[in-house]
């Protein structure tokens, strides 16, 4: 927002009170935020799901927490509009809410995970630095934190989609599958989606590739806790990506690369690289966020404000970490250049799906 007033003129004071008011919104955002989390974190929209109106002596009854700290939350979160108020002080979690804030298992709309582990202090003031010498914090260095959160929110599309809804569209991918090929996932996090193949097509073999160790070892105790077999976690960096491990040479029937591609530091490497670890017939599935190479397009996008949030935070951050790092960011990658980008590394045929996942297009992409 620019400030066209001349020094003889004085802003309307009502403007000022509506600016004001937005960006008093947004701390209360910050303070809302919070909330979720401690709801998420403590299982309280958990507890109230599917039950009648509660007051904050039954909520208190049914966790084992104090009633006077969950009065308070519960009527912040009547207060956001998250919450049913009904007379008495009682509370109810509607259907419409439990399915964003407490259904994680069988709702595509879930979203309270995004709100896991606010950023410490310790890590603004590293993203706060990187404003001066322009070197970002990798995944690794953002730590535990990083790795949960991101799989608490790319986690229900992962376990609920990717298996009914994407593999059947590409073609002959899930017969494939079902026989049993060679399948690796780079930048695999927590390995939400590749212990979903895993689990659903115990005949091929995964490999799950991600240069944070933190994102690693949750992916392994993941498998371990799901008793997955058929799965192999392993630090790595895609530009490393080479032959299956039992077979020197041999290469991938099946690459995946889910939200994380406009996160790394040399894509286009890492691209050429993908094209040289994928046999002749086979599959590469990129998942990237929804985006225009024009602002004002990307302007229609209500949730705009909040990716370049993510981005100075999380993605280009991480896409910054290393010197000559390409810097995409989140909304750094529409379909145009990853196409330009798939072209430049021999890649010949590109499509876009659109599976309704509000936030990604997909891109099935072949030699």
């Amino acid at each position: 927002m620019s400030d066209t007033t001349t020094p003889s003129q004085a802003p309307d004071r009502d403007a000022v009170r509506a600016f004001a008011f937005q960006v008093w919104n947004y701390k209360q955002g910050e303070m809302v935020s919070m909330m979720i989390h401690l709801g998420d974190r403590l299982g309280l929209y958990r507890a109230m799901h599917g039950k009648a109106p509660l007051s904050s002596i039954e909520l208190a009854e049914d966790t084992g927490l104090q009633e006077r700290w969950l009065r308070e939350w519960l009527f912040g979160q009547a207060a956001a509009g998250l919450l049913d108020y009904h007379d008495g002080d009682r509370f109810e979690l509607n259907a419409i809410a439990a399915e964003v804030l407490a259904n994680e298992a069988t709702s595509l709309e879930f979203a309270a995970g995004a709100f896991t582990s606010p950023l410490d202090s310790s890590t603004i003031d590293s993203v706060a630095q990187a404003f001066e010498t322009g070197t970002g914090l990798s995944y690794q260095q953002l730590g535990p934190c990083a790795a949960h959160r991101t799989e608490r929110m790319l986690g229900p599309w992962a376990r609920q989609a990717l298996v009914p809804t994407i593999v059947p569209a590409l073609e002959g991918l899930n017969e494939r599958l079902t026989a049993g090929i060679d399948v690796a996932d780079i930048g695999c996090g927590s390995g939400v989606a590749l212990l979903a193949l895993a689990g659903a097509y115990p005949q091929s073999r995964f490999t799950g590739i991600d240069p944070s160790a933190h994102a690693i070892e949750r992916a392994r105790q993941s498998a371990l806790d799901q008793s997955i077999t058929n799965a192999t976690f392993v630090v790595g960096r895609g530009e490393d990506v080479g032959p299956t491990p039992d077979q020197e040479g041999a290469g991938y029937d099946f690459i995946i690369t889910f939200d994380c591609l406009h996160d790394m530091t040399q894509p286009a490497v890492v691209t050429k690289a993908i094209k040289s670890a994928l046999r002749a017939d086979g599959t590469w599935l990129v998942k990237d966020i929804r985006c225009h190479e024009d602002f004002r397009q990307n302007q229609r996008n209500p949730m705009l404000a909040m990716l370049y949030g993510f981005s100075i935070s999380a993605c280009m951050s991480s896409a910054l970490s290393e010197p000559g790092g390409a810097g995409l960011g989140t909304v750094g990658l529409p379909p145009s250049k990853l196409e330009a980008m798939t072209s430049e590394a021999g890649f010949s045929s590109f499509k876009i799906h659109d599976f309704e996942d509000p936030a990604n297009l997909y891109y099935e992409v072949r030699h």
